[in-house]
């Protein structure tokens, strides 16, 4: 890790992220055309803050014809809360906090391995029944956990402190794929929204 440096503001990211990239490259003293390559995170999660990451990930790839990583939240996550845990027999359960009672989540294995896949879930008393009956620990990390704890109040239920998808979590998956050469193809690559977004009209002002 060479420099680190991440804004938690809501609604800057299209104005400070270049900006950060450039303190980046500054404090470690390289200048953008020596990048390797360009990982950003695919989602799910905030529709413009994934739109933000991409156009700007896309934009320094096209331009200095660097390959594209991109990482799953969710993965990224879970791969977190594993690093925490360390719990090899357990399964991972990162949440991405929707509306209401919804999340995005899927399951992993303690390596990695794809349980159940990236979807949007109403979470209640029956959710992942089928994984406490088969006597597996799940621990839950990500945003999304919190408002679930109260219905998800099986034995085998563990919350982790991992609450927020952040840089350095996309790291070691990122790095990952670099050596693997599992690169995004630049032009069609797109955030992984898993809904549509939530558009509604804007309130007309009494005249």
């Amino acid at each position: 890790m060479l420099s680190h440096h991440e804004s938690a503001e809501q609604n800057e990211h299209s104005k400070v992220i270049t900006l950060l990239i450039q303190r980046c490259m500054a404090e470690a003293g390289l200048p953008l055309n020596e990048l390797d390559a360009v990982a950003v995170s695919e989602g799910p999660g905030s529709y413009t803050s994934l739109r933000v990451g991409f156009s700007t990930a896309k934009s320094i790839c096209y331009t200095l014809g660097k390959p594209l990583i991109t990482v799953s939240t969710l993965a990224a996550l879970a791969n977190a809360a594993f690093e925490e845990d360390r719990d090899p027999d357990a399964v991972y359960c990162p949440m991405v906090d929707a509306r209401r009672m919804e999340v995005y989540t899927a399951l992993y294995t303690a390596d990695g391995q794809v349980v159940l896949p990236p979807h949007p879930m109403v979470v209640d008393g029956t959710s992942f029944s089928e994984i406490f009956s088969a006597g597996k620990r799940i621990v839950f990390c990500g945003n999304g956990m919190e408002k679930c704890e109260t219905v998800l109040n099986n034995p085998l239920s563990s919350f982790s402190g991992v609450k927020k998808c952040d840089s350095l979590q996309i790291i070691s998956l990122a790095i990952n794929a670099f050596l693997n050469k599992n690169f995004a193809d630049t032009a069609y690559a797109i955030p992984t929204y898993l809904k549509p977004p939530n558009i509604t009209s804007p309130r007309l002002k009494p005249s």
